[in-house]
């Protein structure tokens, strides 16, 4: 690798529970944001000690699905607004140069393309554009089941001048590990294909298992060299068991992996940097210690 090594943040909202936030189903990691917003600072601040370059904004369940259609269409913009000028400060404020990712999730609902509603998504996008433009330095378009949804995203942002990453979620259960495929059903190939046609500055894999996130590093890593792409590769795994296909992220609090200890975590990244990925960090479970771990081993 000839890329430097960019280290993302863990996962806000089991941080966010460990550290003791206001934290239930279903508003989840919002609910901070709405009842204590000091602890998401506080999130941020142990992500930004273990050395993480990039943070990401609190706003991924400001979303109808998580906190209702009536709270987010009296609240949500100053909701979103909130979790984006979080993020800022404490970047701004951080002993090392940090950036902030301005987190767009799938807003029907994660690892549910089957729910993605077209007639919709751009007035709920819209909102969160909105809120976070004036915070954030990229935009991170996160836990993407299907290529309609990265689609979407791109609609909602437009041409604003800020690097569009675009982060997919896998199947943890293909019937071929070596044809990863997104929880759509569509191959890995077919969405870096689609990502590129985007004018995205990155493709990257989340919130799926980390033993699943090799085989589409090496598949993006190989479709952009044949189709002639320069986009970095990034990769933040989760501590979930397999998820099922008809799962819902966040509708049961999901057990973390014992077994995914900090070195244990460090091992996959190291393997995924190897295969060509520049950009690795963390997603559900995977904590400040994890992040850490990266960071003293992988950056220069």
């Amino acid at each position: 690798m000839t890329d430097p090594i960019t280290i993302l943040d863990g996962g806000t909202g089991r941080e966010l529970k460990r550290i003791g936030a206001p934290f239930r189903q279903p508003e989840w990691s919002a609910l901070a944001l709405i009842e204590a917003p000091e602890y998401v600072t506080r999130a941020h601040e142990n992500f930004i000690r273990a050395g993480a370059n990039i943070i990401t904004s609190n706003s991924y369940a400001v979303v109808p699905f998580h906190i209702g259609e009536e709270r987010f269409a009296s609240d949500g913009l100053r909701l979103v607004d909130l979790a984006g000028k979080l993020a800022r400060q404490a970047a701004d404020a951080a002993p090392h140069s940090v950036k902030v990712a301005g987190s767009l999730p799938p807003v029907f609902g994660s690892y549910r393309a089957d729910l993605f509603d077209a007639s919709r998504v751009q007035s709920i996008l819209s909102v969160l554009v909105q809120g976070l433009r004036p915070y954030v330095d990229h935009w991170q378009a996160e836990t993407l089941s299907s290529i309609a949804e990265a689609q979407a995203v791109r609609t909602a942002i437009g041409n604003d001048g800020k690097p569009l990453w675009i982060s997919f979620t896998l199947d943890d259960e293909a019937a071929d590990p070596s044809m990863p495929r997104l929880r759509s059903g569509e191959a890995v190939a077919d969405a870096v294909r689609a990502v590129a046609g985007l004018d995205a500055a990155a493709i990257l894999f989340n919130c799926s298992q980390p033993e699943v996130m090799a085989a589409a590093v090496d598949t993006a890593h190989q479709t952009l060299l044949e189709i002639g792409a320069n986009l970095q590769i990034g990769v933040y795994a989760n501590a979930f068991p397999p998820q099922r296909k008809d799962a819902e992220a966040n509708a049961d609090l999901d057990e973390i992996r014992a077994d995914l200890t900090a070195p244990g975590y460090l091992a996959f990244a190291r393997d995924w940097v190897a295969r060509g990925a520049s950009i690795v960090g963390g997603c559900c479970g995977i904590g400040p210690e994890h992040i850490q771990a990266l960071s003293v081993a992988l950056k220069p």
